[in-house]
């Protein structure tokens, strides 16, 4: 009998045996004896697994497509149905085992302590979670820090399951806060494929191993989207592996996308490390037009400061007048293209709009731990700047440069083969824009023309499901539009969405670089309203005269969102605190100086002191989508496979001249920006690529390299790129920290991390070594002298 198994459940995992109580009858289904269990339970004062088994209970009687069951106390429950309440049960009484096993973040203090200095709120949020808990922390700290969220794709997952397995399967730290969604490959067009089968089991195995508490299978949401909408709250640190992770920070977190063999470390131990980074300011002020969003703003952000310039390697936070009349999905799609931007990700400054977005929320759990803090006065940016919302208009970004921003009026009649609305960028707002741009199209007669294709893929399924009952969707149909179910879709094109050689689409995705969309097609951004009044004649077409038909309050009504006439009421209702004083320390156990200082011989930087090549010249911005493209993602198992493919189509004689000795790469700006697949390191070693050296790196390429051994020198030295040539000789003297160039030397320096990393050969083979203290050793100090925080005196001092 089923009911009995949820007491054997209860007894296995919380080892809580319950006797001498009235059992269920055979005849009672099985979520009516999770009823009794529950309040059973609570009778005996185990209230924390009662309300556990009261989770499983919500989440089965949620609609499917709410990512519940479905399912009543009287429907008529199926063995399949059975089951997967069973491992419900199962999954939600082992999540008490994994916050027992996390630790709690100290109480925050309600005022800033006298004497520290100044912060940022990205800096606040960091000392938060900094494990040492020193109270503070300023740029170039290097710090352990406790992680809230996990989040993957299928996609990743791939590469992630690899390094786990790679690790030696030591379980993940905690079940209830890894979010795993299938949205980049998945979809039932291809699903039947081998390699796509490959990854739906591993998604599958993940969901049954690990025992997760929120997972709802394929094709549900996009990554990001739910998320957003229904987890993530503020003054947490969400680690994710997909460069757009950065979405988030619209509600007031620290959320950083990084690559998947760095992120499966904080799966299984719960931490990770970072050097701090500087923050920029962005004040928001004016009043948006009506009709413009999210995407229009971050379009004309990129346009006036231009992509991996002052955000690069920083974080971007958002504040001023300006923001209470930008809504949670307008915030959320600026967030999400701070990827564009080059920045670490973006962080608004949390406000009562972000509270009433976060008490809507169906579930208590999802919005009982938020933490509002923001940045003090004195706060230290590395740049700040003014954005006037009321200059913001209807913006195109021409391919391939998210920053190659124009009037929509500046591009009339430019012709289309393709209108897509959608991608994470795409927020539920902006689909109901849209469909409202489109409607007062049809109200005026005009039909959609006979050439080009149309579609529209919301976000998540709760999405599309409002869009129907708000009979949103026919409008789409009726303009032409194919309805696609929630997935990453055109945006990423390596899947069954993809535009064709030569063909020119219009997009409201957030990534426009080569082949983004598929092989050979061109793309540009814009709205999702822009794209809509495109789609009509399939040119480009300014949506200004659409919107100014639209009425103003059934669109806020249908959006939800409504702002405040008083710009003091912005904040007036929030309890901002501040991240607590220093503790004592926890870690665990003191790290040994041979641990640090005694790499086996067999590990790289043991193995030679001077590495020779010859150079082979790359431009700037080289993506990662041109390292390893979309096309063959799925296939890239190992790093031969990445290198087969390694620059194929932007250069393709680059893998030969490797192979000929041209090894050792010399870059410019930002090389690896875009996506956080990791299989562009790969592709680097599986080539035979000895180094990179460029200007500048992207932030999450820059991390990948160490983790998977690659070694990378940031150049910035003007005179080094002036005095090197294509096919030189070159030889980095690793002793001295120089490099070698036609008789001229140069200095280079690696942070510690890159050091500690590399010299171990990547940071799954020094798991193998130190375990869950892979992270105090790497980031314990060197005694390299010593310094203070010059506004606390001379109590705190902290090596460096």
């Amino acid at each position: 009998m089923n009911g009995l198994k949820i007491y054997q459940i209860v007894e296995n995992v919380r080892k809580i045996k319950i006797e001498n109580v009235e059992r269920p009858s055979s005849e009672s289904n099985l979520l009516t004896q999770l009823e009794i269990a529950q309040r059973i339970l609570r009778s005996l004062g185990h209230l924390r697994e009662s309300d556990a088994l009261t989770d499983v209970l919500v989440i089965c009687a949620q609609p499917i497509e709410q990512g519940g069951l479905g399912l009543t106390g009287y429907a008529e429950i199926t063995a399949e149905q059975e089951s997967e309440i069973l491992f419900l049960v199962s999954a939600w009484l082992e999540a008490l085992n994994s916050s027992d096993r996390a630790k709690s973040l100290p109480s925050p203090l309600s005022t800033r302590p006298e004497g520290r200095r100044g912060m940022t709120l990205s800096e606040k949020i960091f000392s938060l979670h900094d494990i040492d808990q020193r109270g503070w922390v300023a740029p170039g700290d290097l710090i352990r820090v406790d992680v809230d969220w996990v989040i993957a794709s299928e996609a990743s997952w791939a590469g992630m399951e690899s390094t786990y397995n790679h690790l030696g399967k030591p379980g993940i730290f905690r079940n209830d806060r890894f979010w795993l969604a299938g949205d980049h490959v998945v979809d039932p067009r291809v699903n039947s494929l081998p390699k796509v089968q490959a990854l739906i089991h591993a998604s599958e195995r993940a969901k049954r191993i690990f025992k997760l508490t929120d997972y709802q299978g394929l094709n549900y949401t996009i990554l990001h989207t739910e998320f957003y909408r229904e987890r993530v709250q503020p003054g947490m640190l969400v680690i994710g592996s997909d460069s757009h992770t950065c979405s988030s920070g619209a509600l007031g977190c620290l959320a950083i996308g990084l690559g998947a063999a760095d992120v499966t470390m904080p799966l299984v131990t719960g931490e990770t490390w970072f050097k701090v980074p500087e923050c920029i300011h962005i004040h928001l002020l004016g009043r948006p037009k009506f009709g413009i969003g999210g995407k229009d703003t971050i379009l004309y952000i990129l346009q006036q400061l231009q992509r991996n310039t002052v955000a690069s390697e920083r974080i971007v936070e958002f504040s001023g007048p300006g923001l209470k009349f930008l809504s949670p999905d307008a915030r959320f799609a600026i967030s999400n293209m701070t990827a564009e931007f080059g920045g670490i990700t973006g962080v608004f400054i949390p406000d009562t709009v972000t509270h009433s977005f976060i008490h809507k929320r169906r579930l208590p759990r999802h919005k009982s731990v938020s933490i509002y803090m923001k940045p003090d006065d004195d706060a230290q940016y590395a740049g700040a700047y003014e954005i006037d919302l009321n200059k913001v208009q209807s913006f195109i970004a021409k391919y391939p440069r998210p920053d190659d921003v124009v009037p929509v009026v500046d591009c009339g009649d430019m012709g289309l083969n393709g209108c897509f609305i959608g991608a994470c960028t795409t927020a539920e707002e902006d689909l109901i824009l849209a469909a409202l741009v489109l409607e007062q199209g049809l109200k005026r007669g005009v039909k959609p023309s006979t050439k080009g294709r149309r579609k529209v893929v919301p976000g998540s399924m709760p999405i599309l499901d409002r869009l129907r009952k708000l009979s949103l969707i026919q409008i789409y149909e009726e303009a032409g539009f194919e309805i696609g179910i929630p997935g990453c879709s055109y945006c990423v094109g390596m899947s069954a969405d993809q535009a064709a050689a030569g063909e020119v689409w219009l997009s409201s995705q957030n990534r426009n670089f080569e082949n983004r969309m598929g092989k050979g097609s061109i793309g540009h951004l814009a709205s999702a309203a822009t794209v809509a009044a495109s789609s009509f004649a399939m040119k480009v077409t300014d949506p200004a005269s659409l919107l100014d038909a639209i009425d103003p309050d059934r669109w806020n009504k249908l959006r939800n969102f409504k702002t405040s006439k008083n710009p003091e009421t912005s904040t007036q209702h929030i309890k901002y605190v501040e991240p607590s004083g220093p503790q004592t320390s926890s870690c665990g156990g003191k790290v040994e100086a041979r641990d640090i200082n005694s790499p086996p011989s067999d590990y790289p930087m043991a193995e030679h002191k001077t590495l020779k090549g010859r150079v082979q010249l790359l431009g700037g911005f080289i993506d990662t989508d041109a390292l390893a493209p979309a096309e063959f993602l799925v296939g890239m198992g190992t790093n031969k496979d990445a290198g087969d493919h390694c620059l194929q189509y932007t250069h393709p004689s680059f893998r030969d001249r490797v192979k000929e000795g041209c090894n050792i790469v010399v870059a410019g700006k930002a090389f690896g920006c875009g996506s956080s697949r990791e299989q562009a390191v790969m592709a680097l070693l599986g080539c035979g690529v000895q180094c990179v050296i460029a200007e500048s790196f992207a932030f999450i390429f820059q991390r990948n390299m160490p983790n998977l051994g690659l070694l990378g020198i940031t150049m910035p030295d003007r005179l080094f790129h002036e005095a090197v040539e294509d096919g030189a000789d070159i030889a980095i003297d690793f002793e001295n920290s120089v490099i070698r160039l036609d008789g001229k030397t140069f200095t280079f320096s690696l942070s510690q991390m890159e050091m500690e990393l590399f010299r171990y050969g990547g940071i799954a083979s020094a798991f193998k070594r130190f375990g869950s203290k892979l992270f105090e050793v790497m980031t314990a100090q060197k005694p390299l002298g010593r310094r203070s925080d010059p506004s606390l005196g001379s109590n705190l001092e902290l090596q460096w």
